[in-house]
């Protein structure tokens, strides 16, 4: 997605959580129903969140709140997370696609390669950072795993009960 050169607008209608709260937050501009729900909660879950958060939450809201909402796992209302600079917008649903196509409209009146280029330049730090966190977090999501608090929330979810997590 960051080497894509066409601009990406997200159409968020719904929960985007973990990878898709990553696939999400990669677009260019993030436009959300107010009901949608958006959260990284791999924690929750046993694991690390390797697939893109730790790339792209910090670079949206900062490192602090970043790291609150990574290790709590907690799943942002579309507003809270347009107040914070997680998404841009949060419409009320019978405004979302009136609000993506004033976006988009806004994008293409602009010269094309004006456009293209701006989001690749854009994009040359975040490459960066993907490229420098991205194998350390996946081989951590990896190796969370193999973990007993793992092998615990699997279990609790085909139980259908609360996990008892053990630390190990």
């Amino acid at each position: 997605m960051l080497d894509l050169e066409k601009p990406i607008v997200c159409r968020l209608n719904g929960a985007a959580a973990g990878l898709g709260a990553s696939i999400a937050l990669l677009c260019d501009v993030i436009v959300a129903n107010n009901a949608a729900l958006i959260g990284d909660p791999h924690v929750k879950v046993g694991l690390v969140a390797g697939d893109g958060g730790a790339v792209i939450w910090p670079q949206l809201i900062g490192f602090a709140r970043a790291k609150e909402f990574l290790m709590t796992g907690e799943m942002l209302p579309a507003a809270r997370a347009a107040e914070i600079g997680l998404i841009n917008y949060a419409v009320p649903a019978d405004q979302l696609d009136s609000k993506v196509a004033e976006v988009v409209g806004k994008i293409l009146a602009n010269p094309r390669w004006a456009v293209r280029w701006t989001k690749t330049a854009t994009n040359i730090p975040l490459k960066m950072l993907a490229n420098q966190i991205c194998d350390a977090a996946i081989a951590y999501e990896t190796l969370s795993n193999l973990t007993t608090d793992r092998r615990e929330a699997v279990a609790a979810f085909v139980e259908k009960r609360k996990p008892t997590f053990s630390g190990e």
